[in-house]
Parts: C-alpha cells; structure tokens; sequence
C-alpha cells in the first residue's frame, strides 16, 4: 500500500533514518515497501540490503519534484527498470533542468502522477494517478471514477511522528533560506505524511476497493535483487575484454619489470612473483591491477610525479608494474596483508598526484574507461552549523547564536527559542545535509553506473554516484583512490626552479632513492629535525619524535611514520617504542610471542598489519577473520554483531591456550587503542620515499624548496614560516615587485621575490595583464609607463604601490599613491584604446609624506598577512629578557622566562576530556620553542593569536628532546599602526597638496 515512502536521504525534506523506516514498518507488520526518496537514490541499495531482515520486500523508485512539487513518482519493476529510471533521474540532475509535468516513457517502470494536478485525459499502459485521502472527495465527482482501473492509493511517508513533521518544517525552511514563520504551506509536507498499518489504509479507502486492489497489483509486479555476498567484484571484469588475455598480459608485464627493479632476481623473488600472480589469478584480481598499470603509465608519459601506497604497496606485482617505489621483499612486508586467499575485496591502491596534476589524471580516466563515477560522500549536519541555520530560522539575534554555537550557555537559563534550537540542533546532527566528493574514490564498474544509482553532477564536471564507499563496497564495487597532496607539487617545482636558478648543474634524479638513503646530510637533517618544509617530517610532533629516536636511516624513518599515528602514542606503546629503540635492554621486557611476531620493532605493534600478525598468531585467529579485525577497528567494517563475535573468538582462542586474562586484556587493548589510526608498513614506506626525496631538495638547494614550498602552498605552517626558513638559510626576502614577481614566488640568486598571487585582494586578472604585458614588451620603466600599459582600477593599483612594488622607480610609495590617485581612472577598463597622438601627461608635485619602515610591516601584514621586518622589532617595548632556546639545555628542571613568536598551536584532550595545548614557537634567533600548556595553565592563560609571549614555565628534557612546561604567559603589545598616528599632519598636507592642484589645473586651462 506504501508507494511513496521518503528517508532523511529526501535531502532537507524527510526525517526518517532507513533503518528506522524498516524498525517502524516490521512494527507495523508492512510486507512490502517503496523507497521513493525525492531526487535521490542514496538510500536505496542498503533498503535493499536491509530490508530482508525485517521481513520487508524492498521495492525501488524515485519521487520526481521540482523542490517540493511533486511533479511524478516512478517505481521499478525490475533492476533494469531502475537503471532507466536512474539515467532519467541523472539527465536532470546533470543539466540542473525543471522536471516536466508529464514524465518520458522508460521500459521496465510504472509512472505514478498526483491526482490532485494531473491535467491530461489520458495515460499510457504503464501510468497511474495516485489518489490521496485528501482527493476521495473530488474522486467521487471527476470522470477518472468511472476509470478506476488507472487509480492508485498515493499515502506519501515523510516523517515518523509529530516531532519528526516539525523537524521536517525546520529543514524546509533552512534549505528555503527563510524564517519559519514565513515558510509557505507549499514548501511543506503534510502533517498527515507518517507511516500507519496497512489496515488504517484500507480503511480509509474502503469505499474505493478498486484502488486497494490496483495498489496491490502494482506492488506485486515490481521486483529488485542485487547480491551483496561480495564473492565476485563487480568492478570492471577485463582489462583486453578478454580475461585470459589479461592474465597473460600482466603475467608479460611483471616478468617485462624484472630488469628495472632487481636487474637478475633471487629464487625468493621468482617464488614470490608466482605466488603473487597465482592469488591475483584466482580472487579475479587481474583486470584490478591492469587498469592501476595503464593510469599510471599515462602519468609518466606526462611527467607527473605520483606515491603508490596503501595495502597494494606489499605487493611485488605492485612494484614490477610501477604502481609502487616501495619494494616489498627489502622491506620485509607482510605479503597477506595485501592479499590472501580468505580476502573478498582486492587490495588498496591510493595514487597521490600533485594537486596541479590530479584533475588531467581523473579526465584521462574518465575518458579511457567507459562506466566511470566519482564517489559521493554524505555531508551531514554539524552540531555548530546546525545552530546556526536553525538560529536564523527562529529569527534569533546574531549574539545569541554566537553563543550558543560556542556552547558557553546554561540550557535551563535559555528562553523558550534557544531551547529549541539547541534541542533540535542535536536531532538534526548526523542528517545528510547535502551530497559531495569523495577525496578521491573513483569507480570503474562492469555494469553501467546508473545501474546501481543515479548521479549527480558537481562543479568538478565528473559524474558522481549518489552513495558513499561503504554501500559501494556492499554490493562489491571497490574504488580506485585517486589522490592529491601538495607534497608532490613542491618536489616537482623544485626541481623546476633548481634548473632556471642554476642552470649549469645535470639534471636532478629525484627517483634515485637508493643514493639518498645513505647521504650524510639527509642523515644530519634526520636526526637533528631539520626537516622543515618536508613531507611528513616537518610537524612538531614529528620533528620531536625524530629528536627522541635520533633517527637517520630508512627503516627507521618507515617505523617514525606510523609510530607518530595517534593511535600508537593513545595506546602507550609510542613511549615504550622509543624506550626499547633506544635502550636495548629494555627489549627484553617484550612478551616473548609478541618480540617473535614483531622483533623489527622490539615487539611493539606499530604498522597495520601487526593487528593482523597479532589476531592470527598471538589470538589464533584465521587469517580471514584477522582481516575482519583489522576492518572493523578501521571503520570500514559493516557488521558489529559480526565484528564483535570476531573478538569474543579472539579471547576464547587465547584463553584455550592458555594465555593469561590479563596479557590478553592488555594485548587488545594495544590492538583496539590503534588498529584504526596506525599506517600499513607499505604505506609508511611509500611516505618515507617521498620524505627523503623532499629531504635531499631541503639538504642541497634550501631556497629552491622553499620557493616551491611557498608555490604549492606551504606545509603544515603558514606561508610565514617558509618565508622565515629560506631567510635562515641565506635567501633575502624581497616584497613583489612589478618587475620581478610572477603570480608564484620566483627566485633570482639567493633574493627571493614573493609571488603578486600572495597579496590579498590583488586580482587574478591583474597579475595575468601586469605577467603578460612584462613578458612581451620587457620592465616597466615607471608608474607613467604602467599605467600606459596595464588597465588597472585604483584600488589595484594602490595594493601594488602600498607593497612597494614600484620601488625600482626610488621614489616614496606615498607619493606615488598620491600620483596615481590622480592619473588613474576609478574605472577598470578591459583593453587600452589605441589614439592617434599619445596623451600628454599633466604632471603635478606631490606633497612631501614620508613612510617609514614601520609603516612598511603593517603594510605587509595588511597585505601579505605577515611582516618582512623582524617581527620583535614591532614590539612596544624593548626587550625584557635574554634567553634563547640554545640556552635551555643549560636550564633543564628550572624555571625560567623566554619570549616567543607564535608559529602554532595544536589542542588536545587529557583522558578526563579537559582541553590543553601544544605550542610552537620562534625564539630571536629563529630557533624553535616547544611548550606544554596542561590544563589548569591553558585555561587561565589562553593563546590570544599571533604575536610575541612571555613565556614562563618549567624547562624539562625527555630523550634529548626539550620543552617548556607553562606555567604563565602573556602577548606583547605592538607599538601602535604609525599610518594612522598622525592623521593632522597628513591632513594638512592634503590639503596643500589639493589647493596647488587647483591653482595648477586653472594655469593650464
């Protein structure tokens, strides 16, 4: 009876969770239920998944609305009734065009229109009117009584109760952009739109038995299957379109890949390489790989850079076929961690491209491999986002939004409207809000892609399924990660900027990884955690954790990458890593089983696959189930009933042996603390590899990496510390400059001269104009010879000369502002108008206003964020203290007072929830801070933005690594904008300046 039923998937409209539906209508005794969500079929193949569990059969189909006018709903009678309706679906949602009024004929479905606004007289074979309650009435004097074999019972299920049809209200509002008050009746549903029993249907229609009956029949001719058993990926089947051509393909591929990587191979590697391909054979793998080979043969036709990593990095097929650098057999990795013989879903690939590079990779895709989508994820509504929207709806003031988005409010203080917001801010949280990207999943189906759902079309361009990864992987489409980092950017760049900087030296082989292991001074960087601007390495956690292991070899550095992983440090065994690294003795505190496991790291889990390691040898579970394991604690699992059997046979197994109740507790409270935050090795591995090339570019050309660190957009710091790294490496850092700077940071020598993309406000176009202009008739010669050759607004202009971009001319940028305040048109033309004679220039003389480096640094802050200058040299008063952090050493377990420049602040929890700080900060000399805020001092000194501390607390050293523990701090003042200090003199000098204007203009005229 139920052939219009809406989840919370009917976007900002319904506000029933799927499998709430399924609970409500098993309690209802409902045999037979359509999904018909608005626009949407996110929900639909976990209905179909679910639904038998409830003693539901799932039927399929889409309510077509252009917002909340329902123009048609449309039901599949079968799987390919819904790829129709599916493609349909996506034709609208591609173009963003209206939904017509009558709907096109699709085979395989039923169209089913509104009786209450159906015009037309006739309907083909598959159409009906839905008749509603509210419609008996009319039914009873319209013609379509006499033609009721076309008629239908049209009971719409939006919401789950009273509470659900004003949260429904809400949401209408929130995507109407309006007050709730002023919400029409149109943009509603009906209050009367809840799920009932079928008996409550009928009754209502007892009158009209015909209808009960077509209702029925409709119901029984429509039929949806899909199989989630996962046994056979549905990916795209063959790579040739021949599956034993595509053995032999990769089989020639990988032998073909021998030379490159071992030159002549050991037995153990041939072994290896059979086995591999044997597997891959057998789990219908093959086509997997061969489509990962011919993504990333194309990169290197085009010369980008890329990472493979994930599980597929244990793979030495992986390695033969360049998918990966990481060689699984030197490193030792775990080979079923990749893959094994009780494994349903193929390994991982996640390809990282450079953020220039991704989008021509995902076009190249798209283009070479027919059935092609982008990922969708669900962006759900946030606790503080909801506030606000809901906020706006009660017409609450700005101020009390603030802070009741901040949560700083007692509930029961709240008048009646805050209440409610709040109260249904929390209700609202976890709803899908709107349908985006996935950060790289892409699928390659076998099957048409609208076969499965319908897509949407982002800014992007691509089409995008309308479910998440999950339900992907539930019907056994597995995604190719498709990735971006600026990481690879900044190696690619530098390399670009080392050969135009010096253009005498060979050319850089980056890929020569096997030199850099064994380079002293990547060595020297290691361990002393000089790695600013380098990938993975340059954080403040992990500069100390290098500091504490003292770091300076490969493997070393694959074990820091997955050491530093918040779940390690959670569980306790990050202290105890570096303990046993540093202290041998102290290996012998490992539980034997665990030291046999793991003896690479002393018996301490710290890659992914340990979990893996540990279940099936330490707990005796199968490999199978250890893989569950791992899943499950990684978030990727569906089941927790099966998750949790897994662990339950876990502590049986290890109880049966005769393992101790409490090793066992401890042993998997180490696997849970971590399991879902630690790297795999290979991943590690694949990050290590791209450390140490960003390491050599750090160690032998630190200002070329700087510039293209600062050109990709930085790292883990703002743009300033870059900017303060190449000037501690001898670079001199000049502001833009018109003759110089292009819209990225170019370098010319040791001066590096930061890019016009850098000003706030500059435009794009601008710098395109001011670049090409440049390039094709050569230096500007003045502000004359600009203004005659860049179109420019005032306002642009006047950015440019407040940075001193035109300081080749050696004339004072405040007169210069007053000239060009003259010369320049308020309004921006597109092109130059060619005039027979050239204008001549009315030239004036400009008032006598100085500026002063001071006023230079807020310009720069204004412009450009941060100051040029020294930022101590901005403080009001003069120093009060003469300590640097190479004094600590000397200070250890004193208490002392520095001061500091705030480069970052990273917040954390203690285990009781209270809130406390890390710092980081620049001492006078440039060298590094670190400091510890516990909670009772974070909360009475609180970080207060940029700027320079006093920083009080006690000096303490933990493995060579020293801190300060906050026991005080303070911000400095800044000595006061001088640009506005003394508005009476430049006030004066305006004046002046305009009457001499005046008297000049009168002489020429």
């Amino acid at each position: 009876m139920f052939i219009n039923v809406h989840t919370y998937y009917s976007l900002r409209y319904g506000t029933i969770k799927p499998k709430d539906l399924l609970e409500l209508a098993e309690g209802f005794r409902i045999r037979c239920l359509a999904l018909t969500d608005i626009n949407n079929t996110s929900a639909c193949l976990n209905f179909v998944r679910l639904a038998p569990t409830y003693n539901i059969r799932p039927i399929l189909g889409v309510d077509f609305r252009n917002g909340a006018q329902q123009q048609f709903i449309m039901l599949a009678q079968n799987n390919q009734g819904f790829q129709h309706i599916n493609s349909y679906l996506s034709s609208f949602l591609h173009t963003n065009k209206k939904i017509p009024e009558h709907a096109k004929h699709l085979p395989d479905t039923f169209t089913i229109y509104p009786f209450a606004s159906f015009k037309e007289e006739t309907l083909l074979e598959n159409e009906y009117l839905g008749v509603t309650a509210e419609d008996l009435n009319r039914l009873k004097f319209s013609p379509w009584k006499h033609r009721q074999e076309k008629l239908v019972i049209l009971h719409t299920v939006s919401f789950q109760n009273k509470k659900g049809f004003n949260t429904h209200r809400l949401l209408r509002a929130i995507d109407n952009n309006t007050l709730l008050s002023k919400l029409p009746t149109s943009e509603q549903g009906k209050e009367t739109h809840l799920l009932c029993s079928e008996e409550t249907i009928k009754d209502t229609f007892r009158e009209f038995p015909k209808l009960i009956e077509n209702t029925q029949k409709l119901l029984d001719c429509c039929n949806i299957s899909f199989n989630f058993d996962k046994e056979t990926p549905n990916n795209q089947q063959s790579y040739t379109s021949n599956e034993v051509l595509d053995f032999k393909l990769l089989k020639k591929l990988t032998y073909e890949g021998i030379p490159y990587r071992y030159g002549t191979p050991t037995n153990a590697i041939l072994d290896r390489i059979k086995k591999e391909l044997d597997i891959i054979k057998e789990k219908g793998f093959v086509s997997y790989f061969l489509i990962n080979w011919k993504i990333l043969k194309y990169a290197r036709s085009k010369g980008y850079f890329y990472v493979g990593r994930g599980s597929g990095a244990n793979s030495v097929i992986a390695y033969l076929l360049r998918i990966t650098d990481v060689d699984p057999i030197e490193l030792d990795l775990y080979f079923e961690r990749f893959i094994n013989l009780y494994r349903k879903n193929p390994p991982d690939f996640d390809i990282d491209f450079s953020w220039k590079d991704r989008d021509d990779i995902t076009e190249f895709i798209f283009r070479r491999f027919k059935n092609t989508s982008l990922l969708t994820v669900y962006n759900t509504f946030k606790y503080k986002a909801s506030v606000r929207e809901l906020g706006k709806v009660f017409g609450l003031p700005k101020t009390e939004i603030d802070v009741l988005s901040k949560g700083e409010y007692n509930y029961k203080t709240l008048d009646r409207l805050s209440q409610l917001v709040v109260n249904y801010s929390q209700y609202i949280r976890g709803f899908p809000n709107y349908l985006g990207i996935h950060a790289g999943g892409i699928l390659i189906s076998e099957k048409p892609i609208h076969y499965y759902t319908a897509t949407f079309m982002p800014p992007k361009g691509f089409p995008t399924t309308q479910f998440d990864m999950v339900v992907a992987e539930d019907i056994g489409l597995y995604k190719f990660d498709i990735l971006s980092q600026r990481g690879l950017g900044k190696i690619k760049d530098a390399v670009e900027v080392i050969r135009y900087n010096h253009p005498s030296i060979p050319p850089i082989d980056i890929h020569n990884i096997k030199r850099f292991k064994e380079d002293n001074r990547i060595k020297y960087l290691l361990r002393n955690a000089k790695a600013i601007g380098c990938f993975y390495v340059e954080s403040p956690a992990m500069r100390m954790l290098l500091k504490k292991l003292q770091v300076d070899d490969y493997l070393g550095l694959v074990a820091a990458s997955s050491v530093i992983r918040p779940g390690v440090a959670k569980s306790g065994m990050m202290r105890e890593y570096i303990l046993r690294y540093r202290y041998p003795e102290k290996r012998k505190e490992a539980h034997p089983v665990m030291l046999d496991i793991m003896p690479e790291t002393y018996g301490v889990m710290v890659y992914q696959e340990d979990v893996i390691k540990v279940a099936h040898y330490f707990g005796k579970l199968t490999l199978g189930e250890a893989d569950m394991l791992r899943r499950g604690m990684s978030g990727k699992f569906r089941s927790r009933d099966e998750f949790l059997k897994v662990k339950q046979q876990f502590f049986d197994n290890c109880h049966n042996s005769g393992k101790s109740e409490n090793l066992t507790k401890e042993i998997w409270r180490q696997i849970e603390s971590f399991a879902g935050y630690a790297f795999a090795k290979g991943h590690s591995a694949s990050y290590a590899v791209e450390s140490y090339q960003s390491l050599f570019l750090k160690a032998y050309y630190p200002l070329e990496y700087m510039v293209a660190t600062l050109n990709n957009g930085g790292g883990f710091y703002s743009s300033e510390l870059y900017v303060h790294e190449a000037r501690m490496h001898g670079a001199a850092i000049l502001a833009p400059c018109v003759n110089h700077s292009n819209a990225e940071t170019v370098i010319e020598g040791t001066a590096i001269y930061l890019g016009l993309g850098f000003l706030h406000s500059l435009e794009s176009r601008v710098i395109k104009r001011l670049v090409q202009e440049r390039t094709k008739n050569g230096y500007y010669l003045s502000l004359d010879d600009f203004i005659d050759r860049v179109p420019i607004s005032i306002e642009q202009i006047n950015i440019l000369i407040k940075i001193n971009a035109f300081r080749f001319t050696k004339r004072n940028k405040r007169e210069l502002l007053w000239e060009a305040y003259m010369k320049v048109n308020k309004v921006t033309f597109e092109e130059h108008i060619q005039t027979l004679f050239k204008t001549e220039k009315m030239n004036y003389q400009t008032p006598s206003l100085p500026n002063t480096q001071m006023e230079d640094a807020f310009d720069e802050m204004e412009l450009l964020g941060f100051p040029l200058c020294d930022p101590f040299k901005l403080l009001l008063a003069p120093s009060r203290s003469h300590m640097r952090a190479r004094h600590l050493p000397d200070y250890v377990g004193k208490t002392v007072t520095i001061e500091g420049y705030l480069v970052t602040v990273k917040n954390t929890s203690t285990s009781t929830g209270k809130r406390m700080y890390f710092g980081t900060f620049l001492d006078r000399d440039g060298d590094f801070i670190d400091t510890v805020h516990f909670p009772n001092v974070a909360s009475l000194y609180r970080f207060r933005g940029k700027g320079i501390y006093s920083i009080t607390g006690k000096v303490i050293e933990e493995f060579d690594c020293i801190s300060i523990e906050v026991t005080k701090m303070t911000r400095y003042p800044i000595i006061e904008d001088p640009r506005y200090s003394d508005k009476k003199l430049e006030t004066n000098s305006v004046k002046n300046f305009n009457r001499r204007v005046r008297t000049s203009n009168r002489q020429q005229h």
